[in-house]
């Protein structure tokens, strides 16, 4: 299984771009400013987004990705989240005000852009591929991710804070051999993180040990301008697991 880190950063700025994974070559892992690195024929191929959340920083890639392969794909993309997360994006994107909505164009029997929901605790296949979808805790509806297929096991906490639920989905497996998880404020910053419903280093640090398996573990989601200080209490306070920082576009093999 193919993992390609299109963007990983916490917010935007030169170099940085917000979370979108690519499974394979079809399935995008939240769709933010990282799916502006795809090229468009990279777009056409993109068939699933599963969205972790409803925020913009996970989700504005959606619009214009779908807008710039309308009329050039066969089949829809479809939009696989939580019932909350998809009431969200009709709510208030694919509204006719922030954008048009793709769900009924060229027309409702056509669509470009469908949605289904899945519910936390609940298991998609696609292929070889089965993405799990398990609740976390985040200041709204939110879910972490675990993808295996034949050859291995990967998950993706998607954006929270001090939980039990994303370590408990993940112990009910047998493997897991890489965990890319968010760590978004050093913790000097540790009260913004609690009332924002994310990890810093400290809360990270206390979560981990719940997990009954040892992954190669990557951070994700740092605030700009604190990722060298949040790698570095990050080591400091997590034993017993390798702790590396992203920097965008790796690709891992598992």
């Amino acid at each position: 299984m193919k993992i390609r880190i299109l963007g990983y950063n916490g917010s935007i700025g030169s170099g940085r771009h917000t979370t979108s994974f690519l499974i394979g070559d079809d399935i995008l892992i939240d769709a933010g400013t990282g799916v502006c690195k795809m090229s468009i024929e990279e777009m056409l191929r993109v068939r699933h987004i599963f969205l972790t959340h409803s925020h913009l920083d996970h989700i504005t890639g959606i619009p214009l990705m779908i807008d710039s392969v309308f009329g050039q794909t066969g089949t829809p993309v479809t939009v696989h989240a939580r019932a909350e997360t998809l009431a969200a994006l009709r709510e208030h994107i694919f509204n006719w005000t922030i954008w048009p909505d793709f769900s009924v164009l060229p027309d409702a029997e056509h669509p470009v852009l469908c949605f289904e929901t899945l519910a936390p605790g609940e298991s998609r296949t696609l292929g070889k591929r089965t993405l799990h979808s398990i609740p976390v805790n985040h200041v709204v509806p939110a879910v972490g991710y675990r993808i295996e297929n034949d050859t291995g096991a990967f998950a993706f906490s998607g954006d929270t804070t001090t939980n039990d639920s994303f370590w408990d989905g993940l112990n009910r497996f047998g493997r897991l051999d890489l965990l890319i998880v968010e760590a978004a404020f050093a913790d000097k910053d540790i009260e913004i993180a609690r009332k924002s419903g994310h990890y810093c280093p400290r809360l990270l640090a206390a979560d981990l040990p719940k997990l009954r398996h040892h992954p190669r573990v990557c951070l994700t989601h740092p605030k700009p301008g604190a990722e060298e200080n949040i790698l570095r209490e990050c080591r400091a306070q997590i034993a017993g697991f390798t702790v590396e920082d992203l920097e965008g576009n790796e690709v891992f093999q598992i």
